[in-house]
């Protein structure tokens, strides 16, 4: 849910454009709040989750998202309401990433894989938040589609109350990999900017996917429209593609938590990045099914080299500070992330959206030498957890 809290907001961006009167990089700008607190709180939500007990963290999670969901709906008309509803489900969204995936990586044995099954649900939210908002704003408006988010983080709350977690106590260990500190340190500090830069690409794809494939898809719209007829509205048939790009992000999330179980994750991380970096910049010539099928590629490996990168988190920090290591990972990846928000608003009032793409595909090249660099600073192969 926390995804689809998230995902949710660029499916309706059109549709608030008409609805708000506002143009693409006005309405794109109500998000940044959301995006930013989504961030820079995920390290205060992690210092917590390594002091309290998970459940009672997941539980306002749910609760708070589904009070700022509602809230969303009743404020859908006024672009202020809307900033500080967004805000605040951005600030309780951001309490799961350091929390579930710091149980994850204490609480599980084979952490690559875990962190390939979260990353996987994790994606079902990715695909089934453009989806469902695409089809409860073709149905009833975008109201009803933060009505409905509240409702399934109702659900949530309703989930944890039946099914409780439960947390074994466990002997603590010690960060595995390089035994000097400093050397480690650096090295961490050194995957913080690789994991900030990826958060760039992240959130500046994430938020523009359904527009673009809204704007950038005609021939697939034409001929569907002579296919089924009448009926059909052109966000919903790019909120829909958007659904099957995140969920083929499924089994690149799987792809990556199985490679980096069985490969070195520094070099599976190195050419997960360096595979998105042609696909970014060909996706600013391309229309229809070409498009689409470099964007399956590009949303396959940027989604895939996450449990890649949780996998090294997990294996250079002691268990003890691996919910506040998970959360200054997404202070970085969400927090600083959230300036693609602006970025992506700058290039697409000022260039062209077509010129969005190539522009992330250079932060990948810069992602791409930050993780050289990790390679070469540690040479020694990072053993298992």
């Amino acid at each position: 849910m926390s995804h689809f809290n998230m995902l949710a907001f660029p499916a309706v961006v059109i549709p608030l454009t008409g609805l708000l009167k506002m143009d693409i990089a006005g309405v794109l700008a109500i998000s940044f709040w959301m995006y930013l607190l989504f961030g820079i709180t995920a390290l205060p939500w992690g210092m917590v989750a390594d002091r309290w007990k998970v459940q009672p963290l997941m539980l306002l999670f749910y609760l708070g998202s589904a009070c700022s969901g509602l809230s969303t709906a009743m404020w859908i008309n006024s672009p202020t309401g809307l900033t500080i509803t967004l805000a605040a489900l951005g600030f309780f969204s951001a309490i799961y990433h350091p929390t579930g995936v710091g149980l994850i990586s204490k609480e599980i044995n084979r952490v690559s894989l875990g962190m390939g099954y979260n990353g996987m649900f994790g994606s079902l939210g990715l695909a089934m938040a453009p989806l469902l908002t695409g089809i409860a704003n073709w149905l009833w408006g975008p109201r009803i589609a933060y009505f409905l988010l509240g409702l399934l983080n109702i659900l949530g709350v309703v989930l944890m109350i039946v099914f409780p977690l439960t947390q074994q106590p466990r002997s603590k260990k010690p960060a595995s990999g390089d035994k000097k500190p400093n050397k480690m340190i650096m090295a961490f500090l050194i995957l913080l900017v690789a994991m900030m830069l990826g958060g760039v690409e992240y959130r500046g794809a994430s938020v523009i996917l359904p527009v673009y494939l809204e704007l950038k898809n005609p021939g697939i719209f034409q001929w569907l429209l002579s296919v089924i007829g009448g009926g059909l509205s052109k966000n919903l048939v790019a909120t829909s593609i958007a659904c099957l790009i995140y969920f083929i992000g499924i089994l690149g999330q799987f792809v990556g938590g199985r490679m980096a179980e069985r490969f070195e994750p520094k070099f599976c991380y190195l050419i997960f990045h360096a595979t998105t970096i042609p696909a970014a910049f060909a996706m600013a010539i391309m229309l229809d099914l070409p498009l689409v099928f470099l964007a399956l590629i590009y949303f396959f490996f940027l989604l895939g080299m996450q449990p890649i990168e949780n996998t090294l988190i997990a294996r250079m920090t002691p268990e003890s500070l691996q919910h506040s290591a998970f959360g200054t990972k997404f202070v970085l990846t969400f927090g600083v992330g959230a300036l693609a928000v602006k970025m992506v608003e700058s290039i697409q009032s000022s260039i062209g959206i077509h010129m969005v793409f190539p522009a992330i595909g250079l932060v990948s090249m810069a992602s791409v030498g930050t993780i050289g660099l990790l390679i070469w600073k540690t040479r020694n192969p990072v053993p298992e957890a």
